[in-house]
């Protein structure tokens, strides 16, 4: 028998065999076509930062509510949010939805509405002692006149806010509810006045202006 040597068919490196993967063509890049910034960097890049608002926040209180329906129970969410800016002005404010940023927005945007601006001394602090109730909550503040801030719970968040210094507060009812308390802290600021102003003048006269009464005696008995 002759032997014959046998040919073997190598395949043509621009096909790939069957059930393969062509190995010799270029892969797409996929990303932005502008710049090649990646997917969806060719547009406008990184977006805008947000204005920081004027009026600093703090979450008193987030609570999970579940309200029981006919088809099932339905979750959502209870926010309680003090604002301030630290120059005088304060707000309490309560949202509710099904998402927690959401409630938040809502409640941010109750407390706007119901902004207390705060009647202060030169100090920043408050002019005489005030005490209010709301609900189960009672509080009582008191100018204590360089000592600080001595005060707890939803009280301190408050005064703080509102950049009120130099305030002792007592909480007299047991119950622990913030939002209770933030509120008569609220009521009791609300009933502060305004300090006096003292009428005579620097140079000791009158408020007028005017020269005392008693050079005028002393004019008349010369004449």
């Amino acid at each position: 028998m002759n032997t014959e040597d046998t040919k073997v068919k190598v395949p043509s490196p621009s096909f790939a065999p069957t059930g393969g993967v062509r190995t010799d063509v270029p892969r797409k890049s996929f990303g932005g076509g502008r710049g090649g910034q990646g997917r969806g960097g060719g547009r406008g890049g990184s977006r805008g930062e947000r204005p920081k608002s004027e009026y600093d926040q703090k979450i008193l209180n987030i609570r999970r509510v579940t309200r029981v329906v006919s088809g099932g129970r339905r979750m959502s969410f209870a926010v309680s949010m003090l604002i301030g800016d630290k120059k005088g002005s304060v707000g309490v404010g309560t949202g509710k939805a099904a998402d927690t940023a959401l409630a938040i927005n809502k409640s941010v945007k109750a407390a706007k509405k119901h902004l207390l601006k705060v009647k202060m001394t030169k100090t920043m602090s408050i002019p005489h002692d005030v005490e209010a109730k709301y609900s189960s909550g009672r509080v009582m503040l008191m100018p204590n006149y360089g000592r600080g801030i001595v005060a707890g719970s939803a009280v301190r968040d408050i005064l703080v806010l509102a950049g009120i210094k130099d305030v002792t507060s007592k909480i007299y009812s047991g119950s622990k509810n913030k939002l209770n308390i933030a509120r008569a802290v609220i009521m009791a600021l609300s009933q502060l006045k305004a300090p006096k102003q003292s009428k005579v003048s620097a140079k000791g006269g009158s408020a007028s202006g005017g020269e005392s009464p008693k050079v005028h005696k002393e004019e008349n008995q010369k004449l």
